[in-house]
């Protein structure tokens, strides 16, 4: 039976192990008694129509109770929330900022219960409990309870024919399954016989990634379940109809554009079909309340309108959103400001959390064998890193604004040093030149470029996403610095799939892409990004590539460097305190400081947020990160509501 205690369990806290099974359970404010329900003006026709039960029966028995302290204060409903996006995908972005799963992260760093009502946690992370709300229903208003859990385990994942769709790495831990338990409709447990760090953060992940599914939508397409004269016509022309349509469904849910699955989330996709404005109603059966007794969200539409990436500076600018982040860089400020207050926004700076807005990355597994000794020598990524001039980048590019240094910890994290940021990062071509010297690339031409061991010349192709102007200007500027090492560079743009192909083929030499995504790190937090464990790393693809396959494609490891980060890597996974974890976050630290498996330039570049004037409860100050952070949904947008008595509503289409 799962304790009661009302306290707050941060992910360190249980990486601690020091003690019995740790609780994860709501602030006080979240576990008070529920206030009397007022029911939301959008649904009170349809309440008295007896389309919907009133609020009573739509909240769950115990619902999350949202405590808004300081500026932030209970609102009112109405109202639609505009964003631009650039594509339909992008969707999947609204189901981010509503940010509802079974754990998230609050802005303090710490795992909360969220949809789940409490989640037990045994001392050495094997075994998770989860207690689901009593009362609490899917947005058509069907009852949600383990059975969608047993469903999805038992009838997808563990489906002979359904599994390729739903498997998930994170549910395994040292190659193992899990146990799943059901003990009764609000209860669901996972034990494994080794640790399971990832399984919490993996779960208040930004990406709708989940372990439960509507058993009841989903059985009617289940070849179990489902009525003889459904299959048949899902099978008439292939005899896996069943699994193909099933895959579909959840596949336009975990984009967040299928209006007829039912979810959990604060808003419900309404749109059907491509189109060039999408549609978010908001759910009536959602299960977070204000301190009040509303309903949220309190917007009752989040409206998403397509437009060029290109050009949702310019339409932002005019006024056309009421909170955009997206597609705004930081070079946008000074435009944007200026508008402003002629359209009636304000526009905030955010922190960012990336350990380098940019960096540049070094195919440790590119084919060609003169490139692969080159770029496997540190000595030569550590004049790569030397011959930089960060602080004029940062001059140029970001008002001296950012952080110079390398790709890792920034300054507001607990594990930062100085000495991290700085290591092989200060603009140094006399000791750039001695270094490359040293590594066989003395031997110049004509043109005083150096030329590589083979007699080729050396020219260093680096390859970068086609977006936007940022990766063309940091080019220019290394490609100058560098051409004083005697290093000839030459920078090529491809679409993102196309380079990650190029990547992993070992075709690319060398490419830039963001850094470190967060880098405002805990010692709780996974250092899975720092060592070969994914092929997405673009320093080592194959190497990752054999991890996460576990051998069966990729390489394994010959560098001395990347087999100890592993090694550290599956030593923080079996860690029983939170010095360990530190001790070891340490090591992966200093290690990742002196290889330079990847080139940072600057990081904590401020991202401009725009917010109508008249849009509440939007933080002046905050960290726009996807993962930990969901980029908005940290700040409960469900909570972000407009202030009626100085702004006339405006309703859009």
């Amino acid at each position: 039976m799962i304790s009661r205690r009302e306290t707050l369990v941060s992910l360190a806290a249980l990486a601690a192990a020091a003690g019995p099974s740790r609780l994860l359970a709501q602030t006080a404010g979240d576990t008070a008694k529920p206030p009397k329900l007022i029911e939301t003006p959008m649904l009170e026709p349809l309440v008295k129509e007896g389309k919907l039960p009133p609020i009573a029966k739509r909240v769950p028995a115990a619902p999350s109770i949202v405590k808004l302290e300081g500026e932030k204060a209970p609102g009112q409903h109405g109202g639609d929330l505009r964003l631009l996006m650039s594509k339909d995908r992008d969707a999947r972005f609204v189901a981010a900022y509503g940010y509802a799963r079974l754990v998230c992260w609050a802005p303090e760093h710490e795992l909360v219960p969220d949809i789940a009502e409490a989640v037990e946690v045994d001392e050495a992370q094997k075994t998770f409990t989860f207690r689901l709300r009593k009362g609490h229903r899917w947005s058509d208003g069907k009852p949600f309870t383990s059975e969608d859990f047993r469903f999805f385990w038992e009838d997808m994942y563990e489906h002979k024919e359904l599994a390729r769709f739903f498997g998930a790495s994170q549910l395994l831990a040292g190659g193992e399954k899990p146990k799943v338990e059901f003990p009764d409709a609000q209860t669901v447990r996972y034990t494994w016989s080794q640790p399971n760090p990832h399984f919490l953060p993996w779960l208040a992940s930004p990406v709708n990634l989940t372990i439960f599914r509507p058993a009841h939508y989903f059985k009617k397409f289940h070849a179990k379940y489902a009525d003889k004269k459904r299959l048949e016509k899902l099978n008439d022309k292939r005899n896996d109809g069943w699994v193909r349509k099933i895959a579909t469904e959840n596949r336009q849910a975990r984009y967040n554009l299928n209006p007829n699955m039912p979810t959990l989330d604060p808003w419900v996709p309404k749109t059907e079909g491509v189109a060039e404005r999408y549609e978010f109603a908001r759910n009536p059966f959602y299960h977070r309340i204000d301190t009040n007794g509303r309903q949220l969200p309190y917007a009752d539409r989040a409206v998403m309108v397509l437009a060029e990436s290109k050009i949702i500076p310019v339409k932002t600018g005019a006024g056309e959103v009421d909170l955009q982040a997206r597609s705004i860089r930081f070079d946008d400020f000074p435009f944007l400001r200026r508008a402003a207050d002629e359209r009636g926004f304000d526009v905030r700076l955010w922190k960012t959390a990336k350990g380098a807005q940019l960096a540049i990355y070094p195919n440790l597994n590119c084919d060609d064998p003169v490139w692969k000794k080159l770029l496997r020598d540190v000595r030569f990524r550590q004049a790569l890193s030397l011959a930089i001039n960060r602080d004029e980048i940062n001059k140029i590019m970001y008002v001296g604004l950012a952080e110079p240094g390398q790709n890792t910890v920034l300054s507001g994290s607990p594990l930062y040093k100085p000495e991290l940021r700085q290591a092989h990062a200060q603009f140094d071509l006399v000791r750039a030149n001695r270094l490359l010297d040293q590594v066989g690339l003395a031997k110049r031409g004509s043109d005083g470029q150096r030329l590589l061991p083979d007699g080729r010349e050396l020219e260093l192709i680096v390859e970068y996403p086609a977006e936007g102007t940022e990766y063309v200007d940091l080019m220019r500027l290394v490609g100058d610095t560098w051409a004083k090492a005697g290093l000839k560079m030459y920078s090529k743009a491809f679409q993102r799939v196309v380079l990650r192909r190029r990547i992993v083929s070992g075709q690319s030499m060398m490419s830039v892409w963001e850094g470190i995504d967060y880098a405002l790190i805990r010692p709780g937090l996974s250092p899975q990004d720092f060592a070969p464990t994914d092929e997405a790393h673009a320093q080592w693809p194959r190497w990752g590539q054999n991890y996460q396959t576990r051998g069966r494609q990729g390489e394994k490891p010959d560098d001395p460097a990347a087999r100890e980060l592993l090694g550290l890597y599956e030593a923080w996974i079996e860690a029983d305190s939170r010095d360990a974890r530190r001790d070891i976050w340490a090591k992966v630290l200093a290690i990742w400081a002196e290889q330079v498996f990847t080139i940072g330039v600057v990081g904590g570049v401020l991202q401009p947020v725009v917010v109508d004037k008249q849009l509440r409860n939007v933080p002046k100050e905050g960290i726009y990160a996807y993962d930990p952070g969901s980029y908005f949904g940290l700040y409960k947008p469900d909570t972000f509501w407009f202030d009626r008595t100085t702004r006339v509503y405006r309703k859009y289409g």
